[in-house]
C-alpha cells in the first residue's frame, strides 16, 4: 500500500480471469482507495482482523484487453496469506470480466504485447 502527494491512496490487489480450458491468469493490480481508509488498512494489515478486511476502490492501472481504467471494485481478503482480491464491481464490464470465462488465447497475446 502507499500514499503520494497530491495523486493518492492505492492498495494491491489481485484480480483472476478466468480462461478457457481451466486456466487463469490473475494480474496484480492497484486499488484506488480513499485515503481516509487507508489507516485501517494498514493497521489491520498484519493483524488477524486482516482476514475481515474489505475494500471500495477504483482500478488504479490498466489491465491488457480491457478498457477499465478508474472502474469501481469491491476487493476482500480470500485467503489471510494473499493480498486482496477482486471481487465484484457495479460495473457490468469489470463485473464481466470477474465472472466469465474469456479466450485465453487473445489474453494472452495482450500480455504478451506488454
Amino acid at each position: 500500500m502507499m500514499q503520494v502527494p497530491n495523486v493518492g491512496a492505492f492498495v494491491r490487489a489481485l484480480l483472476p480471469v478466468r480462461l478457457t480450458g481451466g486456466h487463469t491468469v490473475t494480474f496484480g493490480v492497484w486499488l484506488a482507495v480513499h485515503p481516509d481508509d487507508l489507516p485501517h488498512v494498514f493497521a489491520v494489515w498484519w493483524e488477524p482482523e486482516y482476514a475481515d478486511l474489505v475494500l471500495h476502490g477504483w482500478l488504479a492501472n490498466a489491465l491488457p484487453v480491457w478498457d477499465l481504467l478508474g472502474t469501481p471494485v469491491r476487493a476482500v481478503v480470500r485467503n489471510p496469506e494473499h493480498t486482496p482480491y477482486c471481487a465484484d464491481s457495479p460495473d457490468d464490464d469489470l463485473a464481466a470480466v470477474l465472472t466469465q470465462e474469456w479466450p485465453h488465447e487473445p489474453v494472452l497475446a495482450a500480455i504478451g504485447d506488454r
